[in-house]
């Protein structure tokens, strides 16, 4: 038994009638498909490296805790793998009606959070893989991690034999609640330790104060709505979902020609998808849309555990600016402020200190938080640096990875970015209803990087003998002495 972290609880409660909390991919690999039971050995195989997909939430009593994870009992493989096939052709436009259908739906939470669906009958011989994980499993960082430890590395690999399993005793509710109360009767001694542990190093800990300082000061910013958009309104449980391409090579070609980083290209070309959407629907392009932009604060020594550890930054994506170049350099410029300004931190603090609140209390005030945030944004843009060598299902190497993001509050597009071998993906998910118009968006994030290259193919000529003169310089200087 082990309980969910603060995080992990929030996108449990956050999950309403309307917001649903799973995260998604959906793989594109190389024909013929497998069998069913090929592809079910593979999984089972490597069962034993994620714990969570045989494991369900419980729910302590009077909501006296936080939810625990228990060993699910009648914990079934086929219940998980499903199976269906698209229609003749097998395009992109019945691939992302079927993802958008798949989607709409809630995880049963009476069973692990999950959900994968084997796709056949795609164009060109490839078939598909959709991925539907809760939140509260994983965040967008760890999810990847689990993605590749789900697949295979090789196209056939020697699958080890399916470790023996037994589920742990399932506790009761009684002893739910008096682990809970014990819990909270610690906390405070909890509490004097964390404080002990700061005073044995006062640097670290008065520097994330201070960041955590700066972070919520700046955050308070965000309490003001940005201008009434038709990106914002009530939404239903029904989604739409569809994708943009592009290289990470023609992200790097932009980066030489003017700088930046890889999130700053991206945000610049979500921008510049926004700017086409706002004004194919007839309104003013001239303001910005304010995006939350999670963040992990995942330290390297927290890979490989499944929870999350995320926070957010608001940026203003400057859609009213109609050169790219131009767009790209104020991107950068807000990013490298954000950087320095402690809101990722702050963030994380505050998720930190959620963890002391009595659980009830915390999901009521998690609800009423999260109303005004999503008041005060247009949009979610999340970017996930994915595995950049090819994984395989059952001897068919995966083509490609686009990704879901859940939409939620008021909030009606979000944006996933995910990259994978060397491409990067756009999976942009609308509410049904009140966005049937995303695939402008995503065409949008395509002409605004095609435009970006270009420019950077024009100036590259005028760049490269600066670069050579700098390479020239870093070899020509004598090393360091000790």
């Amino acid at each position: 038994m082990e309980r969910l972290s603060p995080q992990d609880a929030a996108f449990l409660h956050l999950e309403d009638a309307v917001s649903h909390m799973h995260i998604g991919t959906v793989a594109i690999l190389e024909g013929p498909p497998p069998g069913y039971e090929a592809l079910g050995r593979m999984v089972r195989a490597h069962l034993s490296r994620v714990p969570r997909y045989r494991q369900r939430v419980h729910f302590v009593p009077m909501a006296l805790g936080r939810p625990v994870w228990v060993d699910d009992p009648d914990f079934d493989l086929g219940y998980h793998m499903r199976r269906t096939a698209l229609p003749p052709p097998g395009g992109d436009g019945q691939l992302r009606e079927l993802v958008g259908r798949v989607m709409s739906h809630q995880l049963d939470r009476a069973k692990p959070l999950w959900e994968m669906w084997m796709i056949e009958g795609l164009s060109e011989g490839r078939w598909g893989l959709i991925t539907k994980l809760h939140h509260c499993m994983v965040d967008g960082v760890s999810g990847s991690e689990l993605l590749a430890a789900v697949l295979d590395t090789e196209r056939e690999p020697e699958l080890p034999a399916p470790a023996d399993w037994q589920p742990e005793r399932q506790p009761s509710g009684v002893e739910l609640a008096v682990h809970a109360l014990a819990r909270r009767a610690v906390s405070p001694y909890e509490q004097v330790r964390a404080v002990r542990a700061a005073t044995r190093s006062p640097g670290a800990a008065a520097s994330t104060a201070a960041a955590a300082v700066r972070g919520l000061w700046n955050m308070s910013a965000v309490v003001s709505p940005p201008p009434p958009s038709s990106l914002n309104g009530p939404i239903g449980p029904n989604r739409r979902w569809s994708w943009a391409r592009s290289q990470l090579s023609e992200v790097k070609r932009v980066r030489g020609a003017f700088d930046g980083t890889v999130n700053d290209v991206v945000l610049s070309v979500i921008a510049g998808g926004f700017r086409e959407l706002l004004a194919g629907r007839g309104e003013s392009t001239q303001r910005d849309v304010r995006t939350l932009v999670p963040v992990s604060v995942r330290s390297a020594g927290e890979h490989g555990e499944y929870n999350n550890r995320v926070s957010a930054i608001f940026a203003n994506l400057p859609v009213g600016i109609e050169q790219p170049v131009e767009r790209l350099a104020a991107v950068r410029a807000q990013m490298e402020h954000l950087k320095h300004s402690g809101e990722a931190v702050a963030g994380d603090v505050l998720v930190s200190l959620s963890g002391f609140a009595p659980a009830m209390l915390l999901a009521l005030g998690l609800r009423a938080a999260t109303r005004m945030p999503q008041h005060s944004v247009n949009t979610v843009t999340t970017n996930v640096p994915g595995p950049q060598r090819p994984l395989y299902a059952a001897g068919r190497r995966m083509l490609e990875c686009l990704p879901y993001v859940p939409l939620g509050g008021h909030v009606r597009i979000g944006v996933a970015i995910f990259s994978y071998d060397g491409g990067l993906a756009f999976g942009v998910t609308g509410d049904y209803d009140e966005a049937p118009d995303i695939d402008v968006l995503c065409r949008g994030i395509e002409h605004s990087m095609s435009e970006l290259v270009a420019a950077a193919e024009r100036v590259a000529p005028r760049r490269a003998p600066v670069r050579a003169a700098r390479e020239r310089g870093a070899r020509g200087k004598a090393p360091a002495r000790s």
